[in-house]
């Protein structure tokens, strides 16, 4: 009972069940149907009508012989009644007895009866066929309706004709059911099959077959697997790419305090160098667990975002003004160019001045000697088609119109970046580094990546375009209200 039970639980079992019942069901309903029909013409008057019908086509056809003559002979031989109607319907001659109750002239119905049937004066029931002669007079072979069980229309009739046609409909009905359950529930199986692997690296995308709406659920769960495998990756390569980050200032920090220990470094100097070290790789691992603490609050949504009116060209002219040491050291000219027209913009202040920090910095490591990095900011009226390769893209706020933007954008005139390097200098930890050819001291390669989440978290989208050789540009839209 148990494993009876069990098998009609799965997808596959029910559909055939539902198949099977509404199969049957319809199969039912022709049968009460047919038998309805058969109960009002069953095949004995059918049989009658048919003698009827040949009795009438053998008076119709006879040749140069009296039809009165021609009727009572049929009459006598086939067991009917013959009768002739002039053309306004008034009897011409019966082949009955007198002592017959006289059958009036059929009259047609405006809804036909299933068989044709007409009452004598006694009300007794005729069957009859009726043809029109060429001297428009009306022939009329009758017959009484022969008596029938339903015992016995159930038998003859009905019941062959269920057992053949209705039980090769029902298995025929029953297979196709079969063919489709399957062909529904196969590739659902399939993904449950595969769902079951998850979140295995080793799970592959299900094939896509069936229906328009299974063939969508495929489409959808292998998107699901790719997404999901992507992000074991990124929290693999995560993983080492911090254990691997961290290795080298925690070498150096346990070097030189064991040199400190055991007194190699037995100088004053070689001892400032050694705690010189230590307290420089100490403040880069503790600016890297700031950075990922960072990433993990924007990521999760909970990073401190306070909004408040912010003026632009202010915060720009502050960012590059941060930088006027380090760009007279190495040569390189930062302008800022505001559009006059540039409205004040509600954002995190702070945020924004971490944004740009970040890429002017990344443009002063990259840039050479002579030349220029450019800030530049003005407002976009209408979505523009640029060539920029933009990496997020969030949904702006209902309040926002979103076709109003304001464009800032950090060029410089560096080396550009490589296309294989652009769709993955947004990653963790990525480094371009080499392919830009800076010389300078790299950073952990966490900046863009804190850059995207908190553009992100401000409805924006950012994006990067360059030529090699030429330089590179990072362009971020931020909406604004009215």
């Amino acid at each position: 009972m148990t494993h009876f039970i069990f098998m009609f639980s799965s997808l596959r079992s029910r559909l055939w069940l539902s198949y099977a019942l509404i199969i049957v069901t319809a199969l039912g309903i022709v049968a009460v149907i047919l038998f309805v029909s058969l109960l009002r013409n069953p095949l004995m008057y059918r049989q009658t009508i048919e003698r009827l019908k040949a009795v009438q086509t053998t008076l119709v056809q006879r040749e140069n012989q009296d039809i009165s003559a021609a009727a009572k002979r049929a009459a006598r031989v086939f067991d009917v009644r013959v009768l002739l109607y002039s053309k306004d319907k008034q009897l011409i001659f019966d082949t009955a007895s007198k002592s017959e109750v006289p059958l009036p002239f059929p009259v047609k119905r405006i809804i036909a009866r299933s068989v044709p049937l007409v009452r004598d004066e006694n009300g007794a029931a005729w069957l009859y066929v009726t043809q029109k002669l060429p001297d428009n007079t009306h022939l009329v072979v009758a017959s009484p309706r022969p008596r029938f069980s339903i015992v016995n229309l159930f038998t003859d009739d009905f019941l062959p004709l269920i057992i053949y046609s209705g039980l090769i409909a029902l298995l025929f009905s029953l297979a196709v059911a079969f063919l489709f359950a399957r062909w529904i529930a196969d590739p659902l199986q399939k993904v449950i099959l595969a769902a079951r692997t998850m979140p295995s690296a080793e799970a592959k995308p299900v094939d896509i077959h069936g229906p328009h709406e299974v063939q969508e659920l495929t489409r959808a769960f292998n998107s699901m697997i790719a997404r999901t495998q992507a992000s074991q990756k990124s929290q693999r390569d995560f993983v080492a790419n911090v254990s691997h980050e961290l290795k080298t200032p925690l070498t150096s920090v346990q070097g030189f305090a064991q040199a400190i220990l055991d007194g190699t470094a037995d100088t004053e100097e070689a001892r400032q160098q050694a705690t010189q070290v230590i307290y420089s790789e100490a403040g880069r691992m503790h600016r890297m667990a700031l950075n990922l603490l960072d990433l993990a609050r924007l990521d999760a949504g909970t990073a401190d975002i306070t909004m408040s009116p912010v003026n632009l060209p202010a915060l720009l002219n502050a960012v590059a003004e941060k930088f006027t040491p380090q760009s007279q050291k190495t040569g390189v000219e930062i302008k800022v160019e505001s559009a006059a027209n540039l409205p004040t913009l509600t954002a995190d202040g702070d945020r924004l001045s971490q944004v740009f920090t970040n890429l002017v910095d990344n443009a002063l490591r990259f840039t050479p000697s002579g030349g220029v990095i450019t800030i530049r900011a003005e407002v976009l009226e209408s979505d523009s088609l640029l060539s920029a390769r933009f990496v997020s893209t969030r949904r702006v706020s209902e309040q926002t119109d979103s076709k109003a933007e304001i464009l800032i954008s950090v060029s410089d005139t560096g080396a550009g970046i490589p296309d294989k390097a652009q769709a993955h200098i947004f990653e963790r930890f990525y480094q371009a580094d080499p392919s830009r050819g800076g010389s300078a001291k790299h950073g952990s390669g966490l900046g863009l990546a804190i850059v995207k989440e908190i553009i992100q978290a401000h409805g924006g989208r950012i994006g990067v375009r360059n030529r090699l050789g030429e330089g590179t540009t990072f362009e971020i839209f931020l909406p604004f209200r009215r």
